[in-house]
């Protein structure tokens, strides 16, 4: 009988990004919403604006692709644009009340699942702790550490 390796991190990491992905766009589109809008909309939900770039590099999205959705966004009544005050070649992107109800009723839909989500994993907040503490370690500069620090490390999955 031969034993099958265990998954590693990457996968395990990318399979449960996968579902959770599959998931949350089901949830969304009970209130018309992608989760790319649904991105966008998070993102300029403080009512702050903010530029386009900042936009894309939170969202996930390369510019063009970007542009495209929320050119789409802006003919839905989603979002709107306006000049930066403080730098005029700059635009910053807003939510429209129709767009804040939008995240408003999508929030509370997301929140929902995710509470149901985590409670059936019996969690109390350590998942959401540790992959933050993960993203952290892996943001930072790997030319500064020492020997083997920065290789992957397989552990059986139980």
């Amino acid at each position: 009988m031969s034993s099958v390796p265990s998954p590693g991190l990457a996968h395990l990491l990318s399979h449960a990004e996968r579902r959770l992905g599959l998931r949350m766009a089901a949830v969304l589109a009970e209130v018309s919403c992608s989760v790319e809008q649904w991105r966008v909309l998070s993102v300029s939900a403080d009512g702050k604006g903010h530029p386009m770039t900042e936009i894309a590099d939170q969202v996930l999205m390369p510019a063009p692709s970007l542009t495209k959705l929320v050119d789409r966004m802006v003919a839905d009544n989603l979002v709107y644009r306006r000049p930066d005050r403080a730098d005029r070649r700059r635009v910053l992107l807003h939510l429209t009340a129709r767009g804040r109800t939008l995240h408003q009723r999508a929030a509370h839909r997301l929140l929902a699942d995710q509470t149901r989500l985590l409670d059936a994993i019996d969690d109390h907040g350590d998942l959401v702790r540790l992959l933050a503490r993960l993203t952290a370690a892996l943001d930072q500069d790997p030319a500064h550490q020492d020997g083997d620090e920065g290789a992957e490390k397989i552990l059986p999955v139980s």
